[in-house]
């Protein structure tokens, strides 16, 4: 066997060191020298000795087979997964502290140890600590194994004589393997724990999911490699100040990403929401000016929002242009088509815009929306409560078709809207019953089919 040795290895070149330094002597960057490991290199001119050899299988002679899923019991955390959890899968959940991760996992814990083996390890609290959020969540009697470790070593001592069908580890920052000396949380120590937890997932078939903490920026903490090492990376996210919880597949190997799961969180713990549209809907008792409704897809769910806008004179040389859940700079990117292709200036008046219910829109579907909301504010004018509207708009002052056009409009008319305004290639060719479609392709023919409407 290869005798390991310890290296230092620059997270921003990948240069290599055998010993650590402030600054790396390649680049330049400073404190980005991690401790890491490496096997002794072979004699020149000789590649390493193994007893196996690689199988090689033509492409045509495998087939692919549908992967049986773990129902977690919490059907929006198992929508969000692909179905559910896939045996030997590695399952990397991250958010900000107290948004309910550790809930949401000691909750799908214990409906899977009705039926499968489960071991919960805790590194950041107690068993005591653990059991009194069992309690709160009335899930104390269910038949889940607990252990407080943080040595990767020895969790996985415990978990090849308990042989879990799921390993749920909270957190990975806190473990660490005693082949490194960096401390827990490190760089080093986070790669090499969840390599060793791959291993054991990928060998023995147990579905392992992990806790990870996030940074001021919002991202998952430690090097970007672990989003790459896992099979799917869940994200948490909230509006301060809601009670309803968010979780969005970032990556998924067994299903879809952008997938989109809605909690709400109470006393008892997290309740799934069955109808997202009905919390990020809020249906006026009377048009109000700014307000536009329309139909995003997240995954593979259409979901009714509400794009609400303020447009107000400004004391400012440069009017401000705000946007909460959507891009400040699109934002921008509109206003400079509405005044060249229609004619509107709003350069001399604050633009503030938002996405009612904490959500983040991504997709361009919600242009035409924003542009209609901000024209109802500038003048004043309510759009009717019974339209919905989706489309992307151009530099050139079209109206673009988006994909999925039919569902969204399926969606608007099950939730009781009776007019449409959608791109021409979004329109169906039958209709839809219940359901009046204007169709534009043009930003002018939308604003006048809004002052004749």
């Amino acid at each position: 066997m290869n005798k390991i040795r310890t290296l230092y290895v620059c997270d921003a070149c990948g240069a290599r060191s055998p010993k650590w330094a402030g600054q790396c002597p390649d680049c330049g960057a400073w404190n980005t020298l991690v401790e890491s490991r490496a096997p002794e290199k072979p004699a020149r001119g000789r590649l390493p000795r193994t007893d196996h050899q690689a199988q090689i299988r033509p492409l045509p002679e495998v087939h692919g087979e549908n992967t049986p899923r773990i129902s977690t019991g919490l059907a929006e955390l198992d929508r969000v997964l692909g179905g559910g959890l896939v045996a030997g899968s590695v399952t990397l959940i991250g958010g900000d502290p107290g948004i309910g991760k550790s809930t949401l996992l000691l909750q799908a814990a214990a409906n899977l140890a009705d039926v499968r083996s489960v071991l919960y390890v805790t590194g950041e609290e107690s068993p005591e600590q653990v059991g009194l959020r069992a309690q709160r969540l009335s899930v104390a009697q269910q038949p889940l194994q607990l252990a407080a470790e943080t040595c990767i070593e020895r969790m996985l001592e415990t978990a090849e004589t308990l042989k879990p069908a799921v390993l749920v580890v909270d957190s990975i920052q806190t473990v660490y393997t005693e082949i490194l000396q960096s401390a827990p949380g490190s760089v080093a120590q986070l790669r090499e724990s969840t390599g060793l937890l791959v291993r054991f997932a990928k060998s023995r078939g147990t579905a392992v999911l992990l806790v990870g903490h996030v940074t001021k920026e919002g991202a998952i903490a430690g090097p970007r490699v672990l989003e790459h090492m896992v099979d799917t990376v869940l994200y948490f996210e909230n509006d301060a100040g809601s009670r309803y919880r968010v979780i969005r597949a970032v990556k998924n190997r067994f299903g879809a990403a952008n997938e989109l799961g809605v909690f709400a969180m109470t006393e008892t713990g997290l309740k799934e929401v069955k109808n997202p549209s009905a919390i990020f809907l809020s249906r006026h008792a009377e048009p109000v000016s700014g307000s536009a409704i329309t139909v995003i897809r997240e995954g593979s769910r259409p979901m009714l929002i509400e794009v609400q806008a303020l447009v107000d004179e400004s004391p400012l040389a440069n009017p401000r242009r705000v946007a909460v859940g959507l891009d400040a700079n699109r934002l921008s990117m509109l206003l400079a088509v509405l005044h060249r292709h229609a004619g509107i200036a709003m350069f001399d008046r604050d633009v503030f815009v938002n996405v009612v219910g904490g959500l983040r829109l991504s997709e361009t579907a919600a242009d035409l929306p924003i542009l209609m909301a901000a024209l109802s504010s500038f003048r004043d004018q309510p759009l009717p409560n019974d339209l919905v509207l989706f489309g992307e708009v151009g530099l050139a002052g079209e109206i673009r078709p988006i994909y999925n056009g039919e569902e969204r409009l399926r969606e608007a008319a099950k939730h009781g809207f009776k007019h449409a305004m959608v791109p021409k290639g979004n329109a169906p060719r039958g209709g839809l019953d219940g359901l009046q479609i204007t169709q534009v392709s043009r930003l002018s023919e939308a604003l006048q089919a809004v002052q004749t409407g």
